[in-house]
């Protein structure tokens, strides 16, 4: 494994008297697929949301190669190379594929407002270079023949997939992919599943929510385990699989202790 590209050290947050993420600490391999999971209401969600800097910690630090960034506003971490998807589908409905991926851009785009007003010719180019490499990303995620349709008219799967592609135009570092898989057909999360294994060859480093076991088994070189805002385990697929604390959280105590003796 590389060298830790985001450590998260003592992550904590509390909304008056309830702790949501609970010294929570673990670090994420440059290069690697790294999976967050657990039971409804562990805490994944808003583990995202201190990362990505829509939430402020109560206390802990995050490093993004050994940089502080927990007290960074989300549009900064994303010039840093932190992009999200969310869980819910966040695609500008009304406007289209293209659109849609050259709204991702915004973050690396240099010029200022009177070269876009005035739309100078570093403007001009700028904005050549954003359509080309939108539509290079569209065709990678397979989408490039319905680039000029409109995002609202496309099914689910598709829509997820464009997400997808809005995030990886900000050329991030990092990608962080909350509940990808959700509400997925089977078809369309093998085209999902097939997606992130060309990002995983590729290098790219990524973080994911997910409740699919075999989505995160079969792409996950290392999984964190909460529940109820706490880490109980940590490790590869096969120990997570394993692992007595996690089996009794998501199939109960009686039922790992079953497992237990059986074993």
């Amino acid at each position: 494994m590389s060298a830790p590209l985001l450590s998260i050290d003592g992550l904590s947050v509390r909304f008056g008297g309830l702790v949501a993420v609970d010294n929570v600490s673990f670090d994420i391999a440059a290069g690697s697929v790294h999976g967050l999971i657990g039971p409804n209401g562990a805490g994944k969600t808003t583990m995202f949301n201190l990362l990505s800097g829509l939430t402020a910690p109560t206390a802990g630090a995050i490093r993004l190669d050994g940089v502080a960034i927990e007290s960074l506003p989300s549009w900064k971490r994303a010039s840093l190379g932190l992009s999200r998807t969310f869980q819910n589908i966040r695609v500008f409905h009304e406007m289209t594929l293209l659109e849609n991926v050259v709204t991702g851009m915004h973050p690396r785009l240099k010029e200022g407002l009177p070269a876009i007003l005035s739309r100078l010719g570093s403007f001009a180019a700028a904005e050549r270079h954003a359509r080309e490499k939108s539509l290079e990303l569209l065709e990678f995620v397979g989408l490039v023949d319905k680039a000029g349709h409109r995002a609202g008219d496309l099914p689910y799967g598709d829509q997820r997939r464009l997400e997808i592609a809005r995030a990886l135009a900000n050329e991030p570092r990092l990608l962080m992919l909350d509940e990808p898989a959700a509400g997925m057909n089977p078809s369309e999360t093998l085209t999902l599943v097939a997606l992130l294994e060309k990002l995983k060859a590729s290098g790219l480093t990524i973080l994911l929510v997910e409740h699919d076991m075999k989505f995160v088994m079969r792409l996950c070189d290392r999984i964190c385990v909460l529940n109820f805002g706490r880490k109980i385990a940590e490790g590869g697929p096969a120990d997570i699989r394993a692992n007595p604390k996690v089996i009794e959280a998501y199939l109960g105590a009686k039922v790992a202790r079953g497992l237990e003796a059986g074993a």
